[in-house]
């Protein structure tokens, strides 16, 4: 498994003004991700170091986002005032994953501005809204290599995900232990009988040095 991206999910001002904002905190510029038909949503995207990136994420009114469970999970967040969604594993075959969480993985696709596809498989959205703490799963299935987000050079490093939840209830849905670090990034829990959820996530950025969102 792989910290393969974070979620965040824009605000009231919008997915534009959001990505500015964050761009700015990091140091860096984030690039139109495009639109997301089968989930009702589109994003900004921020390529990370160690094959990972960072996604802002609106959902649009939209047909698809009512019926999709990644469209009412980022809904949610929203009209909460927007704030950190997720964090996203990534694996090779996400078929045990689905049978874990007991659920069919669903495919999604992102179509880029320049016409390009994006696809994939993803499973346990609605643990996630059941429980914002656990991380959701994910297989790339595009064979074209060029379009996989990893594809773009990014030197900002995750250092630290703080998430207000319990080790052992992440590690019973992953079916794995988690250590200290997970993936080269260091896990804090706080606020076990607390909200749920992602609370920050500290960066390495070599403009703005150590950030904390």
């Amino acid at each position: 498994m792989h910290v393969d991206h974070l979620v965040f999910a824009a605000g009231p001002a919008g997915l534009k003004a959001e990505a500015e904002r964050l761009g700015e905190l990091l140091g860096a510029e984030f690039k139109d991700g495009g639109f997301h038909p089968r989930f009702g949503t589109r994003n900004h995207i921020l390529p990370l170091a160690d094959d990972r990136y960072l996604e802002v994420v609106e959902v649009l009114e939209h047909p698809a986002a009512d019926k999709a469970l990644f469209g009412q999970a980022v809904r949610v967040r929203t009209e909460m005032g927007g704030g950190w969604l997720s964090w996203v594993l990534s694996v090779e075959d996400i078929i045990p994953f689905g049978e874990r969480v007991q659920r069919t993985p669903v495919d999604g696709s992102r179509h880029f501005p320049d016409g390009r596809l994006l696809e994939w498989k993803q499973v346990g959205i609605k643990g996630l809204l059941a429980d914002p703490q656990l991380p959701y799963f994910l297989q790339w299935t595009s064979q074209d290599h060029s379009v996989l987000p990893s594809a773009l050079p990014g030197d900002i490093d995750v250092l630290e995900i703080d998430i207000a939840g319990s080790r052992p209830r992440i590690e019973e849905w992953i079916g794995q232990e988690l250590g200290e670090e997970f993936d080269g990034v260091k896990l804090n829990f706080t606020a076990p009988n607390g909200q749920p959820g992602m609370d920050a996530v500290t960066f390495n950025t070599p403009n703005k040095g150590i950030v904390r969102i």
